[in-house]
């Protein structure tokens, strides 16, 4: 049955890899009136989303960031298959970084470092850093449940010399790269909501108190990774740019969970300078009424979410 799906669906990706830009968001905007005007996918977890973390905007500018945040969305699915393709100068021209000197120099300087970004603006695009690295490039990602499409994604991705490794067996294949003395980037999103029954760590993002995932901050601690966050900004339709920051150059030294928040309080900053550039359609406030007691910073705020 996979293999039946694949077959069925892969043509039409190719052909819209094969399409040039303006027919591409031409179906985006397509995509975007049935979405949100017809179907109204995920809305109400969007709108929900906007009131929990922005409760001090009003309505009409909340109904405002819905809008714009939809009409990404579908620029995002689209320009995702427009992945398959792109050549490595096209991505390169479409998604720029102001200071890869900054990779440049911990390469030099024979660190590893770990890219640290949120589902915001364009996370697929980040694949053509590694066109301008020297370090071996990692990706942790969850696997497609699809076999066929999974190896159709780690292809992709091979493609701009990104190895893509699952989350249960990153650790394992990141040490073993380490005692071969590889100089490696890896780069992971970190801002999804893990399972409440199975959060080592609660804290505030956006206002509320959540899960957090620490996987990101242990992988760094354990093979003294500089973490780096990635901020990505929406220059238009179509072009993107990044910036990197370093969270900390001592992983080891820094207090448990220190990275995490730091993290995450870069990702609220991204959130606020543009919040349609933010994946609302994820119920990343899901778990906020299950906070435990030993992370209740504010459980009256925390009760009424």
């Amino acid at each position: 049955m996979q293999l039946v799906v694949y077959i069925l669906v892969y043509p039409l990706l190719w052909l819209i890899s094969r399409l040039p830009f303006k027919v591409i968001y031409f179906i985006s905007d397509g995509v975007y009136v049935l979405l949100y005007h017809v179907i109204g996918y995920r809305k109400k977890v969007v709108r929900n989303n906007l009131a929990l973390v922005f409760p001090e905007k009003s309505e009409e500018e909340r109904l405002r960031i819905e809008k714009k945040f939809f009409r990404h969305m579908c620029d995002i699915f689209l320009e995702m298959m427009k992945t398959m393709g792109m050549s490595k100068k096209e991505i390169q021209e479409r998604f720029t970084v102001t200071n890869i000197e900054l990779l440049n120099g911990l390469e030099k300087k024979g660190l590893n470092t770990m890219l640290m970004l949120p589902h915001y603006a364009s996370w697929e695009w980040v694949l053509s850093l590694n066109l301008q690295i020297i370090s071996k490039g990692y990706g942790i990602y969850q696997k497609v449940e699809n076999k066929y499409f999974d190896k159709l994604v780690r292809d992709i991705r091979g493609k701009y010399n990104t190895e893509l490794i699952s989350t249960r067996e990153s650790r394992k294949i990141l040490e073993a790269a380490k005692e071969r003395n590889e100089l490696l980037m890896v780069g992971i999103i970190s801002d999804q909501s893990p399972m409440a029954s199975r959060a080592k760590y609660w804290t505030d993002f956006m206002g509320i108190v959540v899960p957090a995932h620490v996987g990101g901050e242990e992988i760094c601690k354990n093979n003294d990774i500089i973490p780096v966050y990635l901020k990505v900004k929406k220059l238009r339709r179509g072009y993107y740019q990044g910036t990197f920051k370093i969270l900390t150059e001592n992983p080891t030294e820094v207090p448990d969970y220190g990275i995490t928040d730091a993290f995450l309080r870069e990702t609220e900053k991204s959130i606020r300078e543009a919040p349609e550039y933010y994946f609302w359609t994820h119920k990343r406030w899901k778990h906020r009424n299950k906070v435990p007691k030993e992370f209740q910073q504010n459980p009256t705020k925390a009760e009424n979410s």
